[in-house]
């Protein structure tokens, strides 16, 4: 029974611990995606003009997804900003730390969205789109390295095509920015098919899901948290016990091996003598002296 109940409950923690791993594991998959989509996109830039977007190609086991390249010039893109397939930058954005050219991949995760990217309690309408700004002073070298922006006028749109509510009346739509540290944020939709960010990363359209759906998805959440606590409380409190119950045994048997050395030292004492290198107890000889069967001696 207690080995049960100890792989039972094994079992729980590993699936408490499994949740975490995987989202470890999702943080990763992003990042690989962004990093191959990004070695992809670079191999179009083969004697690239400037301004020019280029559509790379792909494998075919990444079908559904889409991702562009356009090399731009730094002192360009601060005065005229861009208008790039999704994506309107406005003028007075500047790469950080400042390159002279630089690239930028435009992704479209398609059908292939909600398998990288979620939001608890609201549901994708649009696919996933994002983009990345890279350094391309020089596209011979192995290691292309990321750039993070300073955008010191108007942020950078993020326009969607039309999409369908799903039936029902009074969905909350919003728009979701998934940010390069893995984290996300939410916001209010102020112009239709339309999303604003002042940083790089993902986006799309959400719209929240039935309040009782939340709720009661909120409630089982809040009792697998507890129920796996106490689970994980009750495991250390059978340890416990066991080692509890171990050292009682420990000390009653110390306790009889006491009373009976006790015992022992109490009774009757033997000499020793030394038998060959060892040393042995001895009793005492006693002769019993003979009794004759009648006084008569000879």
């Amino acid at each position: 029974m207690g080995c049960r109940s100890f792989s039972f409950i094994g079992v729980i923690v590993s699936l408490f611990f499994a949740s975490f791993a995987q989202n470890l594991q999702n943080d990763s998959a992003r990042i690989s995606l962004d990093a191959l989509l990004q070695k992809y996109a670079y191999k179009a830039l083969v004697r690239p003009h400037t301004g020019i977007l280029y559509k790379a190609s792909h494998p075919a086991n990444l079908s559904g997804m889409e991702a562009s390249v356009i090399r731009l010039r730094s002192g360009t893109f601060w005065v005229r900003g861009a208008n790039v397939s999704a994506f309107l930058f406005p003028p007075r954005i500047i790469s950080e730390p400042f390159v002279k050219r630089f690239s930028i991949v435009l992704q479209n995760l398609g059908n292939w969205s909600s398998n990288y990217y979620s939001v608890p309690g609201y549901s994708l309408v649009t696919p996933v789109v994002g983009f990345r700004f890279y350094d391309s002073s020089n596209l011979s070298s192995n290691a292309i390295a990321s750039l993070s922006l300073n955008v010191t006028g108007d942020p950078i749109s993020v326009h969607f095509p039309q999409f369908l509510l799903p039936p029902g009346s009074n969905w909350t739509v919003r728009c979701v920015t998934f940010k390069v540290d893995g984290t996300f944020s939410l916001a209010n939709i102020t112009l239709p098919n339309v999303c604003f960010t002042r940083n790089q990363g993902h986006f799309s359209i959400v719209v929240e899901q039935p309040k009782m759906n939340v709720t009661k998805v909120r409630r089982l959440k809040k009792l697998w948290k507890w129920w796996v606590i106490g689970l994980v409380c009750g495991f250390l409190g059978l340890v416990l016990v066991c080692v509890v119950a171990m050292l009682v045994v420990w000390l009653t048997r110390r306790k009889k091996i006491l009373k009976m050395e006790k015992k022992a030292d109490q009774g009757e004492s033997f000499k020793t003598i030394w038998v060959g290198p060892s040393k042995m107890p001895s009793a005492a000889v006693t002769r019993t002296h003979p009794v004759l069967e009648n006084e008569y001696a000879p």
